[in-house]
């Protein structure tokens, strides 16, 4: 399971970060990889309200760090929590923008009509801190945090939000929140644990086991846990295999390779399937395997790939009748 927490705060080593740390620190405890994003120090530029993504299913800002950093993280994540303070009943201005520019991962679900793997079974989690303690303190935020994560592909699971936190080491002195940080990564990180993990492997991560880690995501749904990775990752994924599957109505656009040693330090897979690795996929007593053997699609015409798209599909819908 992948956790990415997004600090909202401008104010580094404060109350909303402390609250992340303890909730991120939790988790890890619990197995699960993390990844905490200082949104203040990111080169993020605010959205530009153009339209442009809206028509062509992309940013018309390619080159910040919600391009290179934020869209492939989201995507990654199995779970997503937003930690920020409260400015003016919402999120300071550097996380907004973030929050703004998940319009290009909206469009491209409501407009495109693409789905994306973990659509399904992706969280959204609220972490909140502000200063006074009116009644109505979080419900901007709240409202927000809603439509952000729909729009990232994830379902809101929740929030912890305190009131009259605003000098540091309020939250830190916080009583109950070892117990609210243990209830909230039950409800987070519970469901994953309980579910087979799948890792599906080939040499460069960059078409095979991706398309069968995203049809596998998609068509088991909540049943999996599901990874994709390499041996040898390539710098990025193969665009004809981006075609093909936009096509068949999956968005794999910000998907990134990954390494498979990277992968399987995280946690014990109870499958994995190869694609090319061969001998160099190590073998882990007690994890069930197999090798599907198909063709390297490097240098291969569109009508191969979508060939090997749907042999593919065909052998996941083969493997989840397999699966308990």
């Amino acid at each position: 399971m992948m956790i990415v927490g997004l600090q909202g705060s401008p104010r580094r080593k404060g109350n909303t970060q402390y609250l992340l740390s303890a909730i991120l620190r939790a988790a890890e405890e619990r197995g699960a990889s993390v990844q905490s994003v200082e949104v203040a120090a990111l080169n993020l530029l605010p959205c530009r309200g153009c339209g442009f993504c809206e028509k062509k299913g992309r940013c018309v800002i390619d080159d910040d760090d919600m391009v290179k950093v934020i869209y492939p993280l989201l995507r990654q994540a199995d779970v997503v929590v937003a930690a920020t303070p409260i400015y003016f009943y919402n999120a300071p201005a550097q996380l907004k923008a973030l929050i703004d520019r998940s319009q290009a991962l909206w469009s491209r679900k409501y407009k495109l009509g693409l789905t994306d793997p973990k659509r399904g079974t992706r969280k959204g989690f609220l972490l909140a801190v502000g200063a006074t303690k009116g009644k109505n303190l979080f419900e901007g935020m709240e409202l927000t945090a809603k439509y952000f994560f729909d729009a990232v592909g994830a379902t809101y699971a929740g929030s912890l939000t305190y009131r009259k936190i605003e000098q540091i080491g309020d939250m830190e002195a916080y009583p109950l929140l070892d117990e609210d940080v243990k209830q909230a990564i039950e409800t987070l990180a519970g469901p994953f644990e309980k579910r087979p993990r799948i890792v599906f492997a080939c040499r460069e991560n960059a078409c095979r086991s991706q398309m069968a880690a995203a049809y596998a995501g998609i068509l088991g749904g909540e049943r999996l846990t599901v990874f994709s990775a390499g041996s040898e990752p390539a710098e990025a994924v193969n665009p004809l295999m981006l075609e093909v599957m936009q096509e068949a109505g999956i968005d794999l656009m910000y998907s990134k390779p990954r390494s498979l040693n990277e992968v399987l330090a995280q946690s014990k897979p109870d499958w994995i399937i190869t694609m090319g690795c061969g001998e160099q996929c190590p073998f882990i007593p007690g994890v069930k395997r197999q090798d599907w053997d198909l063709p390297d699609p490097a240098g291969k015409s569109i009508e191969f790939m979508r060939s090997l798209r749907d042999e593919i599909k065909q052998r996941i819908e083969k493997l989840l009748t397999e699966i308990p």
